[in-house]
């Protein structure tokens, strides 16, 4: 038997320049989008940090939106703010709290979720929908319905609401990103160390937690963010003492000190510095 031989198919060369010319036009357009909204993201903050160096000529050291000349004086007196420096530490501190007991009760959470069906779990379906309420539900609503909440019980507003209320917002997306981590986790390995005489702690201790340990630390951050970040929330249930992000707001009547930006800076630097370390942890699990 004599094999067929296909004739070439006809090449158009125009739609082959055509194609041609889109290629090279994506080379360019995908990566200049892409930078633009980097910079679009970047360039508040990076105007926050270059005025956290300007110097202030009138009386009041107040925010000059004027660039006067490059100075590191409020740097050292980050501290000579009143209010400023103790809503700072109560944000941190509040963060710091919020994030670990967000992440235990989130991760914990999302385990459940992934492991145990309906007819293990009651509740499952509605848990689930509940989290993603948590999400979407408007930040303002939380805010009054906690006060609302805290005013009928009679608890004080200060650091103990503001501690549940950041927990409170906190617990859906540190569940979302655990489970996500968890949906493609392989049982056998558990498994085999039961098979090897490890009891349920050591099994989730040393296979099931290495291995989520990317999405935890992905959810801690977010929760960490979150909390250092929340204004709305925290403006309802905050009480005598605010954190940083109602401070600030309340020092927009009379004008921003220089040291607001110099914060700001810090906390930048530190979710950086957070970022970097999830980076290379990620990589050592890979």
């Amino acid at each position: 038997m004599s094999a067929e031989v296909k004739a070439p198919r006809d090449v158009n060369p125009a739609r082959e320049r055509l194609l041609a010319r889109r290629r090279r036009l994506g080379r360019y357009v995908l990566p200049t989008y892409s930078w633009l909204v980097i910079a679009y993201l970047v360039f508040p903050i990076a105007i926050m940090i270059a005025y956290s160096f300007n110097k202030v000529f009138t009386g009041l050291q107040l925010v000059s939106f004027s660039w006067n000349g490059f100075t590191t004086e409020w740097y050292r007196q980050w501290s000579n703010v009143p209010g400023l420096t103790s809503a700072f530490w109560l944000s941190i501190r509040l963060a710091l709290v919020s994030t670990v007991l967000a992440t235990v009760l989130g991760t914990l959470l999302a385990i459940a979720l992934v492991r145990y069906r309906s007819n293990k779990f009651r509740g499952r379906v509605a848990i689930e929908q509940v989290l993603f309420l948590n999400i979407a539900a408007p930040e303002i609503v939380m805010g009054a319905s906690l006060l609302g909440l805290f005013v009928t019980f009679n608890i004080a507003r200060g650091f103990l609401t503001l501690v549940l209320a950041h927990v409170m917002f906190s617990i859906a997306y540190v569940t979302v990103t655990v489970r996500a981590r968890l949906s493609g986790f392989d049982r056998s390995l558990e498994e085999a160390a039961y098979d090897l005489g490890a009891n349920p702690l050591t099994t989730f201790r040393l296979v099931t937690l290495p291995l989520i340990m990317p999405g935890v630390l992905a959810g801690a951050l977010m929760a960490f963010a979150l909390s250092i970040d929340d204004f709305v929330t925290s403006n309802f249930v905050s009480g005598s003492n605010p954190p940083f992000p109602v401070w600030v707001y309340g020092a927009t009547r009379v004008g921003i000190p220089p040291q607001v930006f110099v914060f700001g800076t810090g906390i930048f630097a530190i979710g950086i510095g957070f970022a970097l370390m999830s980076i290379v942890l990620s990589r050592r699990e890979t």
